[in-house]
């Protein structure tokens, strides 16, 4: 079993920016209370990326906050990152089980009733679901799924659940109210102009929100 994580506010880097600012917005919101970071460069090859996980995972040193990458299993085993995120089309989930082991934590990302009925819990942690809201952040994330969609999702997932996509201050309180366990965020954090404080507004609306 992976070591006890915290869903609450999980921060998802951005890949447009370069690991140097990544590292500094990183540092600030975990300062202010983001919970799991998730490094996402989709475009970045694997040495590249191996090396921004070992930058991310050296400022995560001491925190008890988790380091996660998405996607890459190879980088996530080579950097000793606490876990990888899988996507429907990415290698499964329990392939990144057998290759990371008990410890590691695994999400994957989910939508569809059928995604959800085909969940393993022992492969799978936790799962991602959204978009929340509309979102520029991710050009696939597909239609928002609001507070209803985002409820019946939790209903059927067997497993821990973080919501994202078009998440912020304003309607963190909202998603809290669905039943998920966190929400994860990219542009929230990484366009704000002081990102300790955003996390702790974003965390404390969230918190509100859950009661």
């Amino acid at each position: 079993m992976p070591v006890p994580f915290d869903l609450t506010l999980y921060f998802v880097t951005d890949h447009r920016q370069p690991i140097e600012q990544t590292v500094d917005i990183t540092r600030a919101a975990v300062a202010g209370g983001v919970t799991m970071v998730q490094l996402r460069k989709p475009e970045a090859h694997g040495r590249q990326l191996l090396e921004e996980a070992l930058a991310l995972k050296a400022v995560l040193a001491g925190t008890g906050v988790p380091l996660i990458v998405n996607d890459r299993i190879d980088v996530a085993h080579a950097a000793g990152a606490d876990g990888v995120h899988v996507g429907q089309s990415d290698l499964p989930a329990a392939a990144a089980r057998a290759i990371l082991g008990p410890d590691a934590i695994i999400g994957l990302s989910s939508v569809t009733p059928e995604e959800m009925a085909a969940i393993d819990p022992a492969a799978v942690d936790y799962v991602g679901i959204g978009p929340f809201a509309a979102t520029t952040t991710k050009g696939d994330a597909g239609d928002a799924l609001a507070i209803e969609g985002t409820r019946h999702a939790c209903r059927l997932s067997p497993v821990r659940m973080v919501a994202i996509g078009g998440i912020t201050e304003t309607n963190a309180a909202d998603v809290a109210t669905t039943g998920v366990e966190g929400i994860s965020v990219v542009s929230a954090l990484s366009e704000a102009s002081d990102p300790r404080a955003a996390a702790h507004r974003l965390r404390a609306a969230f918190e509100t929100g859950r009661g």
